[in-house]
C-alpha cells in the first residue's frame, strides 16, 4: 500500500532540505551524523533529481523566486512543502519495484501535481524504522516560478499563476491521495483506499513520542539486565495507545451502547459522549474530549455499533462467565530435576502435593473416557486430531469464502451507489470539471468495475442473496468452530494426560533402578 504524508517548513535555509535528503541524520534529534573527521556522512544509497530549477540549485531557485515576487520574507511564512510517498514493502519482491522505478514515478507525480514549483525528488531505499519500504521525498518551494496550464483539480487562479504560493488544503490532500491510488493502480502496485481511515490513527507527534519512549525504556532495561534484575515493562505505550486498548477491551465484552459507556466509566474512568453523530472520549485527568477520529476508525459511532451488534450474535456460543469451569489437567512436575537444580525442601513438599492432585485428575479423566489402555488412548488422540484438523480446514475455507463475499458485496454496493454518477458523466456539458469534482467516487466505481471484470462477473448477483449466503456461511462456520474448539480442548487434555502417564512410569523405572545400582 502506498501512502502520502505532508509536512510544511518555515525554515529559510532552503539548502537544509537537500542536506537532509543526501546526508545521514539522527532520527531522534534531526542533527547530522558526523564521521571521525567531523564531516557529515553521506547516505548509503539515494537517487536525486530537481525540477524547475534551471541551471541553479534548488535553494538558489527558491531565493531568486522570493526576490522576484517579494514574498517569503517573514519568519511565519511557509517556505517549503515536503510530501513523502511511501510504497508497500512487498512491492519490491512481488511487483518488481526498484529505486529507479520509484524515482521515475515520483518525478511524474511531481510534474503532474506541482507544476511550476522548484522541486527536489529524492528516493530512499528504506525507512528510518527499517521496514524495507522504498519511499520518495518530494520537496517543493512554496512559490510558483511560472504560470502553468490550468488542471481540473485547480479551482482558483492562485493555483496556476506565477508568483502565487502553494495551498495544501483538505481538497488538495484529497486529490493527492486519489492521485497516489491511481498511480499505484496503473503501475500494478499494492494499494488501499486512502480516502478512508484504516484502523488506528497515529499522528506524527504520537509516533515519535512512542519511538523516543521505547528508546528510553530499552536503555533503562539494559541497565537493569546488567545489574541482574528482571525488567517489568518491555514495550512503551503512549497515553493515547493505552486509551485505545482500554476502549477495545470494553468494546469486546459489551452488547449495548449503554453498557459500553457505563463499563468504560466504571473500569477505567473514561467518559463517552455523542455530538452530531460522532463519538468522543475523555480519559481521567483530562477536561477536553478526544474525538474518535483522532484515535481509531474502529472507535467511531458506526463501527462501535456494528461491533456491539456482532457481540450480541456471539453471546449464544460464548460460555457464561458465571459457570464454574473445571480445573485443567496440568503436567506433572519433575521433582528430582528441579531439586537437583537448586530448589529447596519447601518446593519439594509443594511439588509432591501438586503431582498427587494432577495424577488423581489424570486417572479420573482416563476412567471417565474409558481410556485405561495405552492403545485406546493413542487411538482416541488420533481420532481427535483428525476431527480437529478437518474442522479447522472447513473453518478456514468458510473464512476465505466469507471474506470473498464481503469483498464482492463492498464492490457491489459501491457500483450501485456511483453508477448514476458515471452515467451522468456522459451527459454533462463540462465532463472534465464534473470528473474532477467527483474524482474519488468515480475512481472507486472504476475499481469496482475492474474487480467484476477480473473475476468474470458479467451478471451481478443480488445483494439480498449475498447477505443470505453470508449469514448461512456464518452460522455453519460457528457450528464447525464449536466442533473444532471442543476437539481442541479434549485433545489438549488427553495429550497432557498421556505425558503425565509417561512421566509417572519413567519415575517408577528410576525408583526401581536406583536400588539395583546400589547392590552392585
Amino acid at each position: 500500500m502506498a501512502t502520502i504524508k505532508h509536512l510544511s517548513s518555515k525554515n529559510s535555509n532552503y539548502a537544509a532540505a537537500e542536506s537532509y535528503l543526501t546526508f545521514q541524520h539522527n532520527e531522534y534529534t534531526g542533527l547530522p551524523i558526523l564521521d571521525e573527521k567531523g564531516r557529515p556522512k553521506l547516505r548509503d544509497s539515494y537517487l536525486l533529481d530537481t525540477l524547475e530549477c534551471g541551471e541553479s540549485s534548488f535553494a538558489m531557485a527558491c531565493l531568486i523566486a522570493n526576490r522576484k515576487y517579494g514574498k517569503n520574507g517573514g519568519w511565519e511564512d511557509v517556505k517549503t512543502h515536503h510530501y513523502i510517498v511511501s510504497f508497500d514493502p512487498k512491492d519490491a519482491v512481488e511487483n518488481g519495484l526498484t529505486m529507479e522505478r520509484a524515482q521515475a514515478l515520483g518525478l511524474q507525480f511531481c510534474k503532474e501535481n506541482f507544476p511550476g514549483h522548484p522541486a527536489i525528488v529524492c528516493t530512499h531505499p528504506d525507512g528510518h524504522n527499517s521496514a524495507g519500504n522504498i519511499h520518495v521525498h518530494i520537496v517543493i518551494g512554496s512559490l510558483r516560478v511560472r504560470t502553468v496550464e490550468r488542471q481540473p483539480f485547480m479551482d482558483k487562479p492562485c493555483d496556476w499563476e506565477a508568483g502565487k504560493k502553494h495551498r495544501c488544503t483538505s481538497a488538495m490532500l484529497r486529490h493527492l491521495r486519489v492521485a497516489v491510488m491511481e498511480m499505484c493502480e496503473q503501475a500494478d502496485l499494492n494499494q488501499i483506499n486512502l480516502l478512508e481511515a484504516q484502523g488506528d490513527h497515529v499522528s506524527e507527534r504520537e509516533y515519535w513520542a512512542q519511538r523516543r519512549g521505547q528508546r528510553r525504556l530499552d536503555h533503562a532495561n539494559a541497565k537493569l539486565a546488567a545489574e541482574g534484575q528482571q525488567p517489568t515493562q518491555t514495550v512503551y505505550q503512549t497515553e493515547l495507545d493505552k486509551l485505545r486498548k482500554q476502549i477495545y477491551a470494553v468494546l469486546n465484552k459489551t452488547t449495548t451502547f449503554e453498557e459500553f459507556s457505563a463499563l468504560l466509566m466504571q473500569e477505567h474512568g473514561i467518559a463517552v459522549k455523542e455530538s452530531r453523530g460522532r463519538l468522543s472520549y475523555c480519559p481521567p485527568g483530562r477536561t477536553k474530549f478526544i474525538t474518535a477520529k483522532k484515535l481509531s476508525k474502529k472507535l467511531e459511532k458506526e463501527q462501535v455499533l456494528t461491533a456491539l451488534s456482532q457481540n450480541i450474535q456471539l453471546t449464544a456460543i460464548i460460555q457464561p462467565s458465571s459457570e464454574k469451569k473445571p480445573d485443567k489437567i496440568r503436567k506433572l512436575v519433575d521433582i528430582q530435576a528441579n531439586v537437583a537444580a537448586g530448589k529447596g525442601i519447601g518446593y519439594e513438599r509443594w511439588a509432591k502435593k501438586f503431582n498427587l492432585k494432577r495424577w488423581s485428575q489424570t486417572l479420573c479423566l482416563l476412567q471417565e473416557k474409558k481410556l485405561l489402555s495405552e492403545d485406546a488412548l493413542h487411538q482416541r488422540i488420533a481420532e481427535l486430531q483428525t476431527q480437529h484438523d478437518d474442522a479447522l480446514a472447513v473453518v478456514k475455507d468458510m473464512d476465505a469464502r466469507m471474506v470473498s463475499l464481503k469483498e464482492l458485496r463492498g464492490h457491489l454496493v459501491v457500483y450501485r451507489q456511483y453508477k448514476p454518477l458515471a452515467q451522468k458523466l456522459q451527459t454533462v456539458r463540462n465532463p472534465a470539471k464534473f470528473k474532477e469534482q467527483h474524482r474519488a467516487e468515480l475512481a472507486v466505481y472504476e475499481a469496482a468495475c475492474a474487480y467484476f471484470k477480473a473475476n468474470g462477473l458479467r451478471t451481478l448477483p443480488d445483494l439480498k442473496k449475498l447477505d443470505a449466503e453470508y449469514q448461512t456461511l456464518s452460522s455453519e462456520k460457528n457450528g464447525f468452530y464449536t466442533r473444532y474448539k471442543k476437539a481442541q480442548i479434549e485433545l489438549r487434555e488427553l495429550r497432557t494426560a498421556q505425558q503425565n502417564v509417561e512421566a509417572f512410569f519413567r519415575k517408577e523405572e528410576r525408583s526401581h533402578a536406583v536400588p539395583q545400582q546400589e547392590v552392585k
